[in-house]
């Protein structure tokens, strides 16, 4: 029937340069426009045997969804969260991990107007504490797979002395509502929810590496505005089987499980794995021949480490990064594996992707790629200058607050939103330049540049050298204070396997960065740990160790 394949195509107007690549993309979304009716139901309705989800569960047992089958679920699910009490506005926070239930639940609360909340499992009863008051949470839907989650939810609970409506899917517990059971029971039909695409469709706890979590606020539009990320950047195959890893509390999960390549009317795939294992992740890839993929760069450096030449992977025709910046070695090494050239992409919770390079481009190794065409993105001074090329600045976009894949504030923070979104500009707080040919080249956050003797030093530009020796598993870099040059570059290196701490491999390793980059960037302290301080969502605290640092001082 293939009636699907360019079904989006009347939400978005897209344009392409003499060489095919994307140049214009705008989305024409209808006031009314919901992802539950409009792409989940309807796609159920033109090609109901269509695949939508292959989930692999920790035993890996298989289940199959179509798109008729993840309609009626969403629907059954979306009529027991209304007998609950649950409407339009409501917020629901989802600790689903890579369960299956996470697609029914949100995309049943996308069809009643409610603010989805995606939240990991490694919160802790202050973390639950903190979120159910700063968003005023109504429910929750939680995984039974996860001991501990629900004793954490009902010790925040009873904290706070709030009325919580509580699920538990995967299992079952006294106080809970079996999400399983109940759903069963519910019709298969609604009427539809009036929404507007303006109203407020998911929220998001940001993990950054300084103070307390953000809220950013996304609406409707943002699900359309996806299509660019999956159809043109990650090149899904409408008729074929994507892969992104990333438990769903994370924003990757928007990005790379649900959205865009749902309304290209593919197939997600999830593995529900507990721990990363690059052994198990590369034969599922090769068994249940995926075609196109995404992981962060760190992943794909364990997949070389693990021996790529003991897998077929002759199914897999793209591969993309995001979620940190990409060592050049790494690059390489996968390309010379695969044939795969590995295509890398900017964003934030706050955005889609704001740089890539997107299909039919070529890459230059280690960089983000160009502005997105939905943006005008630039690098500019503190003053809000354009920046020339070669030299430092922030990343920003020029945009007013809210536009097409930008969120719509910091929920409940007016303070906040206007430090970051100010002068028709969204400032990222990520730092960057830009090449001759436009390419943008990462550097860290604002607060992580060094700044050592006259010099603006990126942490990203070491790193990358150091990754690259066989010694280092994983690094951090950083400032720390000295007493002559007031500040100089330290690195703090996590050890692979058969290594040993020792002054001749410090001294190995400064030299090696000596030779591979300027020689004023090279870390004049190194430390070596068992490993690096990060954020709930992996990110390397380099705060942490700046303060560390500076209290011994």
């Amino acid at each position: 029937m293939e009636q699907v394949r360019d079904y989006y195509k009347k939400f978005v107007t897209e344009g392409f340069d003499e060489n095919g690549i994307l140049n214009k993309f705008e989305i024409t979304c209808p006031d009314n426009f919901n992802f539950g009716y409009d792409i989940i139901d309807k796609f159920g309705e033109l090609e109901p045997d269509r695949r939508a989800l292959i989930h692999i569960d920790l035993q890996e047992n298989r289940h199959d969804f179509s798109y008729s089958q993840l309609s009626k679920l969403s629907t059954q699910a979306a009529n027991l969260f209304a007998s609950k009490g649950i409407g339009k506005g409501d917020k629901v926070m989802l600790v689903l991990k890579r369960n299956y239930q996470f697609w029914i639940a949100i995309i049943a609360l996308i069809k009643l107007g409610a603010v989805a909340i995606p939240a990991t499992h490694l919160l802790t009863t202050h973390d639950f504490t903190y979120r159910f008051e700063r968003a005023q949470v109504k429910a929750i839907v939680c995984t039974g797979y996860n001991p501990g989650i629900e004793e954490a939810v009902d010790e925040a609970q009873d904290e706070m002395k709030i009325d919580l409506i509580k699920f538990i899917a995967n299992g079952h517990k006294e106080g809970w509502i079996p999400f399983d059971d109940e759903i069963k029971n519910m019709p298969e039909t609604m009427e539809r929810v009036d929404t507007n695409c303006y109203e407020h469709m998911l929220l998001y706890f940001t993990s950054g590496t300084t103070g307390y979590p953000k809220m950013v606020v996304h609406d409707h539009r943002y699900a359309l505005c996806h299509i660019q990320t999956a159809a043109h950047w990650q090149n899904v195959d409408p008729d074929g089987i994507h892969l992104t890893i990333s438990d769903t509390g994370w924003g990757k999960a928007a990005w790379g499980k649900l959205y865009g390549q749902m309304a290209l009317g593919s197939c997600v795939f999830v593995y529900d794995f507990d721990r990363f294992v690059p052994h198990d992740m590369l034969r599922i890839m090769q068994d249940y021949k995926i075609t196109s993929f995404c992981a962060p760069p760190t992943m794909f450096r364990f997949f070389i480490k693990e021996g790529l030449e003991n897998y077929d992977l002759s199914s897999l025709k793209y591969s993309t990064i995001a979620g940190e910046a990409l060592n050049p070695e790494v690059y390489n090494k996968w390309l010379e594996f695969t044939g795969l050239k590995l295509m890398e992409a900017f964003g934030q919770t706050e955005s889609t992707a704001l740089l890539a390079n997107l299909k039919g481009m070529t890459p230059k190794p280690g960089s983000m790629g160009k502005p997105t065409p939905l943006y005008d993105v630039d690098i500019v001074d503190d003053e809000g200058n354009p920046m020339p090329v070669g030299e430092i600045g922030e990343i920003v976009v020029r945009a007013e607050m809210g536009k097409d894949g930008l969120f719509d504030g910091y929920f409940r923070d007016d303070e906040l939103t206007a430090d970051s979104w100010h002068d028709g500009l969204y400032h990222t707080g990520d730092t960057a330049w830009k090449d001759e040919d436009g390419y943008f080249w990462y550097v860290g956050r604002n607060d992580d540049v060094i700044k050592s003797s006259g010099y603006r030093i990126g942490p990203f530009e070491i790193e990358s050298v150091l990754i690259q020796h066989p010694s280092v598993l994983e690094c951090a870099v950083t400032g720390a204070p000295d007493p002559i040059r007031g500040v100089v570059v330290k690195a703090t290196i996590v050890l692979a396997k058969g290594y040993t701490p020792s002054e001749e491999l410090k001294k190995e390793l400064q030299d090696y960065t000596k030779k591979n980059t300027a020689p004023y960037k090279y870390p004049r302290i190194v430390e070596f740990v068992d490993e690096l301080p990060k954020t709930i969502s992996g990110k390397i605290r380099r705060v942490q160790i700046r303060d560390e640092d500076n209290k011994k001082n």
